[in-house]
């Protein structure tokens, strides 16, 4: 859904200076927040969030504003919640969900807020799905919010900017938040197109040649090829365990297999530093995925009730 700049900032109302210089400018939707007290934190939560989403004074990060408007709505925050829902419709910062998208303008709208009404139409009027964010017993949200490490990609040189530019582009067509992806291919290939390791391993994301077969890729070099292809397979990963990050990312560098066999992670001495490489630069360990993709790890009973195996 390709729509134009969000309502809220298309607006007469200038947003961003309003929520940093003083509440009296906002809407009433917000003030929504003040008769239960919390207008303070979720105002400033959702000032934080802007300024991130937008890179207004500083760096732009949108998944870390998207962890902000996160905060806020579960506080009850109209506005978050509608900034939220918009960026889960675009694919901003998450991995695309109509679904989440619904729910969050479904909260917004009860709430009062004028344009989330509106933005139903495009997504459906139907419960939909409370982000993973949005749950109380999900400890990842508050972990992101203090952490204040740069966004590794922000200033990658031209060429690696190129198919970063891709990478945002194309990983919410297969639901993968763009940084999971990005960190895969700085650690597989450090974003060299004409990468092979020893064991044949080709491209950006270092495919093999019956991961390309699987996943219908024709040529592993080809950056547009390879980056559809390694997408795909982490899609299947991610369903396959359920969400769990850390599962999905060792079962991309030692196979599904090893993962299962183990029970989690291999105790082989790369997949390991593997895992804590890509989640130094994608430290979330849970992730949306699609169920109709692949039936669950057979692993994933047992894991559930004893928690998964750290690295």
């Amino acid at each position: 859904m390709a729509w134009p700049e969000r309502v809220l900032r298309s607006t007469s109302t200038p947003w961003l200076p309003c929520l940093l210089a003083a509440a009296s400018c906002l809407p009433a939707a917000t003030l929504f927040a003040a008769e239960s007290g919390s207008f303070s934190a979720s105002a400033d939560l959702v000032a934080q969030a802007l300024a991130y989403e937008h890179g207004e004074g500083i760096a732009k990060d949108q998944r870390k504003a998207s962890l902000l408007y996160c905060e806020a709505a579960r506080s009850g925050d109209p506005e978050a919640a509608f900034a939220l829902g918009w960026m889960y419709a675009n694919g901003r910062g998450v991995a695309r969900s109509d679904e989440m998208a619904a729910f969050l303008f479904a909260r917004a709208a009860a709430a009062g807020h004028a344009y989330a009404r509106e933005m139903q139409r495009h997504v459906g009027y139907d419960g939909g799905v409370m982000p993973d964010c949005m749950k109380l017993s999900e400890p990842d949200p508050p972990v992101m919010l203090v952490d204040e490490t740069p966004d590794p990609f922000a200033d990658l040189p031209r060429d690696k900017k190129k198919i970063a530019d891709l990478v945002l582009k194309t990983a919410p067509q297969y639901g993968i938040e763009p940084r999971l992806a990005l960190a895969v291919i700085a650690i597989e290939s450090n974003f060299q197109p004409g990468a092979q390791s020893v064991r044949d391993a080709r491209g950006l994301m270092q495919l093999f040649a019956s991961t390309a077969v699987r996943f219908k890729v024709r040529n592993r070099f080809d950056v547009n090829d390879n980056v559809h292809g390694g997408l795909a397979y982490l899609r299947w990963l991610l369903a396959y365990y359920q969400g769990e990050v850390t599962f999905a990312v060792a079962a991309y560098n030692a196979g599904e297999a090893a993962v299962d066999r183990y029970k989690g992670v291999p105790p082989y001495p790369e997949t390991r530093e593997y895992v804590r490489r890509v989640s130094r630069l994608f430290s979330n360990q849970r992730h949306s995925f699609d169920p109709s993709v692949a039936a669950p790890s057979p692993i994933l009973s047992a894991e559930r009730t004893s928690g998964p195996k750290a690295p």
